[in-house]
């Protein structure tokens, strides 16, 4: 009987859990949690059969006052080398661009709420995008920067007010979306003041509670979208 393969997770804050891209892996991985905000983060990548990095309120370049985020891009480009497979989101997204090479930039406006996400015609023949069916899905938008796709790479997705959405180098994919989450970790994001603030600054408190209603809406399509293309990320690539 062969090993499970143990991912290792880069989580930067508690409430930004891989969600539905966990329970997609849970019957043919065992994850390994790095909190990175208390765990030191690891030299050597060759003991995971892969890496999930996470989303959280910190930046690629914050290194100056959070030390760990240059010793997580450094972690991602041994990765990179040694051609372990990277799913990243949000930030997880922009700390593998970064280790990548790529730009990382605020954007013009915060992109927070439910909002449309188009793949391209790379997306749409993507394998492990490309089995979703539809051009557009919803997804939930919570950030301030954003990434150049990295040289290599490949556009996948779009939104409106953001073209670099999902981008794909080799064995590794960055998800500047937030596919994982459901209206309950929703709801755990928005117990969290800091987090509450911010949606609240930008849609006002009505726009909170329509964001919430808006993904128990959606949820029905973005959760087993989530977990179907992690799975597919992991058979094609990990397993």
């Amino acid at each position: 009987m062969m090993a499970t393969p143990t991912i290792l997770e880069l989580r930067h804050a508690e409430c930004e859990s891989p969600g539905a891209y966990g329970a997609g892996l849970v019957d043919v991985a065992s994850i390994h949690t790095v909190r990175a905000w208390r765990d030191p983060i690891p030299d050597d990548p060759a003991p995971y059969a892969a890496i999930i990095v996470m989303g959280g309120p910190m930046g690629t370049d914050d290194g100056p006052s959070i030390p760990w985020i240059d010793d997580e891009i450094a972690l991602l480009r041994r990765a990179i080398a040694a051609g372990t497979p990277i799913w990243g989101a949000c930030l997880g997204s922009q700390l593998l661009a970064s280790a990548l090479g790529a730009e990382i930039t605020t954007g013009p406006a915060p992109e927070m709420g439910i909002v449309d996400i188009t793949l391209t015609d790379d997306g749409l023949h993507d394998p492990v995008w490309s089995g979703h069916g539809d051009t557009t899905f919803p997804a939930l938008q919570w950030h301030f920067d954003t990434f150049a796709v990295p040289e290599g790479a490949t556009l996948l997705a779009s939104s409106a007010a953001y073209p670099n959405q999902l981008f794909r180098h080799g064995s590794c994919y960055g998800i500047q979306f937030h596919l994982e989450v459901d209206a309950v970790v929703l709801e755990d994001w928005l117990a969290v003041d800091d987090y509450r603030t911010e949606l609240i600054d930008l849609l006002g408190t009505d726009g909170v509670a329509h964001t919430v209603e808006e993904m128990s809406r959606i949820e029905g399509v973005t959760v087993p979208l989530a977990m179907s293309a992690i799975r597919r990320w992991f058979d094609l690539f990990v397993a």
